[in-house]
């Protein structure tokens, strides 16, 4: 009869656990992460912990998402809640995040914060960097400007021209614009450009004349 002594068993029980765990999760392998943790320089250790919360933060981001694609940020810039805008971008959001749902593909928290007449938060999403002239993935491409403009924010859409969004020159190009009857709150932008295309003729014509 063959006796094993009690050290040689638990030999042959690690052996076992390296063979199906792995080093990296077998939490009695000399060489887990645990281990090397203690021997890493402190350096090496920060790094390695930055990656796997810059991991765990992106995974988050993409699946806390509602059923039409939004993440928390849109959710916010909705219902122009500025401070929660503002702890989700400090926390690393994607300002220009985009939505994935089948009818708001391609949707940006501007989109949103423009189409509810947000002033104060499209301010700020601007400010870190917000595309103006993101477009939807529909078959018009629409900006945060036709939004604005569709539910009749006539001072984000002045907000929005004044700071240099894309309007083209026909109304009715639909590979820029959708036609006049899908979003007539457009009339107020092309206003909004005339006036500022005569304010600054009329400030050019006051700076030459008071120059001579």
């Amino acid at each position: 009869m063959i006796i094993i002594s009690k050290p040689f068993m638990n030999f042959i029980v690690i052996v076992h656990n390296l063979r199906v765990f792995g080093t990296g999760l077998n939490p009695f392998a000399p060489y887990c992460l645990a281990h090397h943790s203690q021997i890493m320089p402190q350096e090496q250790r920060g790094s390695m912990s930055r990656s796997l919360s810059r991991r765990r933060s992106f995974r988050n981001e993409v699946l806390n998402r509602d059923d039409r694609g939004w993440t928390s940020l849109h959710i916010g810039a909705r219902k122009g809640d500025l401070k929660e805008v503002k702890r989700l971008l400090n926390e690393g959001m994607d300002v220009n995040a985009e939505a994935w749902g089948p009818k708001s593909k391609g949707l940006t928290p501007l989109h949103l914060a423009a189409e509810g007449g947000h002033l104060d938060l499209m301010d700020e999403l601007l400010e870190r960097g917000a595309n103006i002239d993101a477009r939807t993935k529909g078959a018009c491409g629409w900006t945060p400007l036709h939004s604005a403009a569709k539910e009749r924010r006539k001072e984000a859409v002045k907000f929005l021209v004044e700071n240099g969004a894309f309007l083209p020159d026909d109304i009715n190009d639909c590979r820029f614009n959708p036609p006049l009857h899908y979003c007539p709150g457009l009339e107020w932008a092309y206003e909004e450009v005339k006036r500022l295309q005569h304010y600054n003729g009329s400030s050019s014509e006051t700076s030459c004349s008071s120059e001579s």
